[in-house]
């Protein structure tokens, strides 16, 4: 049985749409500075303070996999102009760029 053309790109498009989602308990998206999603973790229905909300944003050297890496190092988060950000992050120890 042969598929339309339109199905499957239909089929990825919806794909897509679920991978991308709205809903900040799905951690970091894919389009999100590191300011936008740790607003998002913070501002979420379940609240996630500081550090858990770090934790979920902060991106690794290794690109978060988790196989085949040694070592992986956190990379300071970019909090740029989000001086509540710095006083949170400087408050619980997390390294960050200004």
């Amino acid at each position: 049985m042969k598929h339309k053309n339109g199905t499957g790109l239909g089929w990825v498009a919806g794909a897509a749409i679920l991978l991308a989602g709205c809903s900040s308990e799905i951690g970091r998206r894919p389009t999100d500075s590191d300011i936008s999603c740790l607003r998002a973790q913070m501002g979420a229905e379940l609240k996630l303070s500081f550090p858990l909300a770090a934790n979920t944003c902060q991106r690794m050297t290794d690109h978060n996999f988790v196989i085949g890496t040694k070592n992986p190092k956190p990379i300071p988060l970019n909090l740029h102009g989000a001086p509540d950000l710095q006083t949170l992050a400087d408050q619980y120890g997390y390294s960050y760029t200004r």
